[in-house]
């Protein structure tokens, strides 16, 4: 199972570092990773440790408010 997001499922994706000069414009292949750190979420009111993305941490600190 690849690593990814326990709330939104993001994963790693494909894709490409362009070259910036010269005729031959040579793409390498690099993955495109999700940050994701380990976070602690209440879930039916247990804490429980999880990996999440940052942007999903960012949500629910929001909606802690």
């Amino acid at each position: 199972m690849p690593r990814s997001c326990a709330i939104c499922g993001k994963i790693s994706m494909d894709g490409f570092n362009a070259q910036s000069s010269g005729m031959n414009r040579v793409r390498a292949h690099r993955r495109f990773r999700p940050n994701l750190q380990k976070t602690t979420v209440q879930v039916a009111g247990k804490a429980v440790k999880t990996l999440a993305c940052t942007r999903c941490q960012r949500t629910l600190s929001r909606a802690d408010r």
